[in-house]
């Protein structure tokens, strides 16, 4: 799949619980659309099926005309408009993270549990004969995920950053982040950073150190402030990152810190704004 580099790259906030005045409908949660060298994707569907249909709607948007989704992480805030997602384009390929056990499906060998011969066959699984790979569900079942466990270069210059969380509350919670080259640096987009968003970036910068732009939820939303204050000084200074627009589940006192940290730099990105990626 060849990039076209001539095109703009923008991002489309689709859902998010802040923006300016318009007819779209506010609710917790994220989704985006990413137009990236003549790619269209998208990047989870939000907290509800009919106001991420609302809002794709007002906007024009032709869930149709995508290239491939992603999305972040399980959590239904990122997730719950998957089902309006696949009616509109059921043969679409989502990368999702790759997990044991999970909302997305999963496969585990046939012979992953300790098995027990002297048992009679009617009280060993599958009867003693289990099969060579054995699937978990999905509440998509017909959906076309793509497993994704490891930094991975999806279309040319398109790649996914996985991070284990090992924060409290979300301990284990794979995450999907997207980075962008470009002729600048590094564009990331995440849907909440719960791994830590320095612990993304320091995944990302195995593709390119520069960082020339950051944008989605950052999980500062309940942060003290001291945190907050180092994390913003941190994204500034230590990772020398050219502009911000952070969303979602940042939070209202982490908002205030990261535009009084990257002054000019802070990029207003809120429900319906299309922002240029550079």
């Amino acid at each position: 799949m060849a990039l076209d580099a001539s095109k703009p790259g923008h991002i489309t906030i689709l859902h998010d619980s802040f923006g300016k005045p318009s007819s779209l409908r506010q609710d917790w949660g994220f989704a985006a659309l990413i137009e990236f060298g003549g790619l269209r994707i998208l990047f989870d569907t939000g907290n509800n099926a009919r106001v991420f249909a609302h809002n794709v709607d007002a906007l024009g948007i032709d869930l149709r005309a995508l290239d491939f989704a992603v999305i972040s992480h399980r959590h239904g805030d990122h997730t719950s408009g998957l089902n309006h997602l696949l009616q509109a384009h059921p043969t679409l390929t989502i990368y999702t993270p790759e997990e044991t056990y999970g909302v997305f499906g999963s496969c585990l060998p046939g012979l992953f549990y300790p098995r027990c011969h002297t048992l009679p066959n009617y009280m060993r699984y599958y009867n003693g004969e289990p099969p060579e790979t054995i699937r978990h569900g999905s509440p998509w079942p017909d959906a076309k995920f793509v497993w994704t466990k490891e930094l991975t270069e999806i279309a040319p210059g398109v790649h996914l950053i996985p991070v284990v969380s090992d924060m409290p509350g979300t301990r284990e919670l794979r995450e999907l982040s997207l980075a962008l080259s470009t002729s600048q640096g590094l564009i990331i987009v995440v849907g909440c950073s719960h791994p830590g968003i320095e612990n993304i970036l320091r995944v990302a910068s195995v593709i390119d150190r520069r960082l020339a732009g950051l944008f989605g939820g950052l999980h500062l939303l309940l942060t003290a402030e001291p945190e907050i204050r180092r994390v913003s000084y941190a994204l500034r200074d230590d990772w020398h990152l050219q502009r911000i627009a952070p969303g979602h589940c940042t939070g209202e006192p982490a908002f205030a810190a990261l535009n009084e940290v990257f002054g000019d730099r802070y990029v207003f990105c809120g429900l319906g704004d299309r922002v240029s990626l550079l």
